[in-house]
């Protein structure tokens, strides 16, 4: 029998106020021993929030029955759940450690074989914000949510910050210059499925001990005004597109907030343009190329609020 694994990863999308739900965006791919997608199938998946620590009390639990798509991708929006117990809007973000475990039964039943359990690093102000008295605007430039603003949502609510500094100068974005990995997405929030699916093809290599672009972001943390930032990533294409047409702006509060410059030089996207190559940008002239995956190039990291 194959043993049947997930590479997943949380992202905030859209958060509702007053009448509307509270969510958060779950991804997994889900693979099986062999490396193989499993794509096109039903699973069934029960979701906790734990608090304190990662075997704390559950004080909210809720399940799904998603389906995976043809890339072995299954998205759930965890709040809109089957509520087993608790209440998701109830619960204070603002106070203690929280933990998501995860349960699933790739069946598509409830008979749940593979579990994990991670910290929730960072929970998005909008989690906090109860009523529109609270709600908070942002601009382009803003230094917020452990980086600086460089793309906001129509609400100037929600957007897109990048780290105040590089992360690397020099590093490879796969290890193995021929692997398809399906990393394709491109748009704004596209580099989080991105980044889940590379690390999911290393994996699968069995590469887990590799540094490399995807890998260094996913295990970056932040620490601003006494506030730890996790779930950062690699910008697809276009959210890198977004961070170059902005960067002088970027960079004046990078600096004012003890930060670095971009380089005049090439950063990785996230974004896949074949087997053997991915695409780049230079942020000196804006001038977009497709390169081997094993070239060295720049990385600053994103994350979304």
């Amino acid at each position: 029998m194959k043993k049947i694994f997930l590479i997943s990863a949380l992202i905030i999308t859209t958060i509702g106020f007053s009448q509307a739900p509270e969510k958060m965006s779950y991804q997994a791919i889900v693979r099986d021993s062999g490396g193989d997608l499993l794509s096109n199938i039903p699973v069934g998946m029960q979701i906790s929030i734990l608090e304190n620590s990662a075997s704390g009390n559950a004080i909210y639990v809720e399940t799904h029955t998603p389906s995976t798509n043809i890339n072995g991708l299954v998205t759930i929006d965890i709040g809109t759940g089957a509520v087993v117990t608790g209440d998701f809007s109830e619960i204070d973000w603002g106070t203690g450690l929280y933990f998501i475990k995860t349960e699933t039964d790739p069946s598509g039943a409830v008979n749940y074989t593979i579990s994990g359990t991670s910290q929730l690093l960072s929970v998005p102000y909008a989690l906090h914000a109860k009523t529109a008295a609270n709600v908070v605007s942002y601009r382009i430039g803003d230094f917020a949510h452990g980086g600086v603003v460089f793309w906001v949502d129509e609400t100037n609510q929600h957007g897109l910050v990048c780290a105040k500094i590089n992360q690397s100068s020099s590093i490879e974005w796969f290890e193995g210059s021929f692997v398809a990995t399906q990393a394709r997405g491109n748009g704004v929030y596209a580099g989080k499925a991105n980044n889940s699916i590379i690390i999911s093809a290393h994996v699968a290599k069995e590469s887990i001990e590799t540094i490399y672009a995807a890998r260094l972001c996913n295990e970056l943390g932040i620490i601003e005004n006494n506030t730890l930032y996790g779930d950062w990533y690699l910008p697809s294409k276009f959210e890198l597109k977004l961070m170059y047409q902005s960067n002088a702006l970027i960079n004046a509060t990078a600096i004012a907030n003890g930060g670095e410059n971009f380089a005049n030089n090439t950063y990785w996207s996230s974004t896949e343009s074949s087997a053997s190559s991915v695409w780049i940008l230079n942020i000196s002239n804006g001038a977009e190329s497709d390169v081997f995956k094993s070239s060295q190039n720049h990385v600053r990291a994103i994350r979304s609020f």
